[in-house]
């Protein structure tokens, strides 16, 4: 087995049980037309494995998801991604973007600016205050297992060791040092979350042996 096939297994074991999380919660904004058009298309997709590459690497639905579908779905971009299948969606982004940053002097008319992207930039100041890419990156990030985050290490370990330009090496330094190490090792467990949602289940029919989840 060569060390994509591996990884590849390495995400369906970690992600194989996830279960669908519905149509109604695959889009995350509603602002224009640009989210409905991107997530779409995976509107009744209820199996990852089985979406088309040409669907994944369509009009940016990794953009507009809410937390829930971008678990779902993250294991799909990924395997697409190791086998060559996107030119447009980039996973690596997604998972490193809010590590590390990037600053690009901009000469004007003016004057030059220092323009930033990436991990100490605000968000949007006038919508979401002093939020910055980290804060947004941890907060969004933080939905997967630890097995999941297992997954994603080695994911992001195979693009590097399979990028021989450089080109993403310090993003994803950044990534696995600041936050990916730690949570593939001290994240809540698949089984945490699944204890966690049977006693949740086991209390609600005890106040209530009409509760149907």
């Amino acid at each position: 087995m060569s060390d994509q096939d591996r990884v590849i297994e390495t995400i369906r074991e970690a992600f194989g049980s996830n279960e669908y999380p519905g149509d109604p919660f695959l889009q995350g904004s509603f602002e224009g037309c640009e989210p409905a058009d991107s997530v779409g298309p995976f509107v009744g997709q209820e199996d990852w494995e089985t979406v088309d590459p040409e669907v994944l690497d369509g009009a940016g639905a990794l953009n507009f998801f809410p937390e829930a579908a971008f678990r779902f779905y993250m294991p799909a971009y990924m395997i697409a991604d190791l086998r060559e299948q996107l030119v447009r969606e980039d996973p690596t982004f997604h998972l490193t973007h809010a590590f590390h940053e990037i600053s690009v002097e901009v000469p004007t008319e003016s004057g030059t600016f220092v323009r930033k992207t990436g991990r100490s930039e605000f968000v949007n100041p006038r919508r979401y205050g002093a939020m910055t890419w980290n804060d947004h990156g941890r907060n969004r990030l933080s939905i997967f297992s630890r097995e999941e985050a297992q997954a994603i290490v080695a994911y992001l370990k195979y693009r590097r060791a399979s990028d021989p330009d450089g080109l993403n090496h310090a993003s994803i330094d950044a990534a696995l040092d600041e936050y990916w190490l730690d949570r593939a090792s001290n994240a809540p467990s698949r089984d945490d979350l699944k204890t966690h949602v049977d006693e949740e289940e086991r209390f609600m029919r005890s106040i209530n042996p009409d509760f149907d989840s």
